[in-house]
């Protein structure tokens, strides 16, 4: 029977030698063992006049989100929680362009305090870590803990009987043109081919989906004027990096908040790439349905 050891935690509040200073380089030097994401550190005690120091500002490698990340030894307590608000609420005022989440890091994070900052979850980004520091003979370990995450958005589609809905005369003057809502007939055409039921719905932002008489929007339409704008709700992964990095589909970016690969296509994309949009539809549909 494989030996037991019991793991020794010490607490970092009291502790002389790793006090918050050790805990923000040993963050800063290697910020994924937070575990939110690929992120590098933009900025460290960011100063915002009036307010105080912003801890960690990070920033997302490959994409628009920035985590305005506040750390307190010991037990969370009413003070950090309005620092971190406030800065969370500076920056995404000053970089509106970016997504902002909120990070609370503490060794202790009680239930009332989850219960105060859940309150704010879904309208304030909230992420809350738990911090534990584990000693061995080779020094001191972290273990962060995702205690509170931030909530995750619903599907296009799970509101649509409250949406505004549209038709096609509306995408083809107002939104695009007969020429790219064809395109999006094709994308549809592509999707009968492995789903027999499948129909399109014209909606006030996009041009969804609907599978037996239910909307199942794996894949969403936004016709423009020069283009298609495809939508592919997939999670980011290599596998999926790389059909789309060795064919030629034009990639504009993938969307965390939705979790979406954006294509910008043309009839000529289309037509030359349509087994690989096929194959990055049926993965889409397959994780949907």
């Amino acid at each position: 029977m494989a030996t037991h050891i019991k793991l020794k935690t010490i607490n970092l509040k009291n502790n002389p030698q790793y006090d918050e200073r050790w805990l923000h380089e040993v963050i800063s030097e290697d910020p994924s063992i937070l575990q939110i994401g690929d992120v590098i550190v933009k900025d460290r005690e960011r100063i915002h006049p009036g307010a105080g120091r912003l801890d960690l500002l990070l920033q997302e490698a490959d994409g628009h989100g920035r985590f305005e990340v506040e750390i307190q030894l010991g037990t969370t307590d009413e003070s950090h929680i309005i620092r971190t608000i406030e800065y969370w609420d500076i920056e995404r005022k000053r970089y509106p362009q970016y997504d902002h989440t909120a990070v609370i890091i503490a060794e202790d994070i009680t239930s009332r305090f989850l219960n105060v900052i859940s309150l704010f979850n879904g309208y304030i980004p909230i992420m809350a870590l738990q911090v534990s520091a584990v000693e061995t003979s080779d020094g001191v370990g972290l273990h962060f803990t995702k205690v509170l995450d931030t909530v995750r958005l619903g599907y296009l589609g799970e509101d649509e009987d409250t949406s505004e809905l549209t038709d096609r005369n509306y995408w083809e003057t107002k939104r695009g043109t007969q020429k790219t809502v064809k395109l999006a007939d094709q994308i549809l055409d592509i999707s009968k081919e492995f789903i027999s039921s499948i129909e399109q719905s014209y909606n006030k932002y996009y041009i969804g989906f609907w599978v037996e008489g239910k909307p199942l929007n794996f894949a969403i339409c936004r016709p423009q004027k020069n283009a298609l704008r495809l939508e592919i709700r997939l999670p980011k992964s290599e596998e999926y990096d790389e059909i789309i990095a060795t064919s030629d589909l034009d990639m504009l970016d993938y969307d965390k908040r939705w979790g979406n690969y954006r294509l910008r296509l043309t009839e000529n994309d289309i037509e030359k790439q349509k087994e690989t949009i096929k194959i990055l539809l049926i993965k889409a549909y397959e994780l949907r349905k």
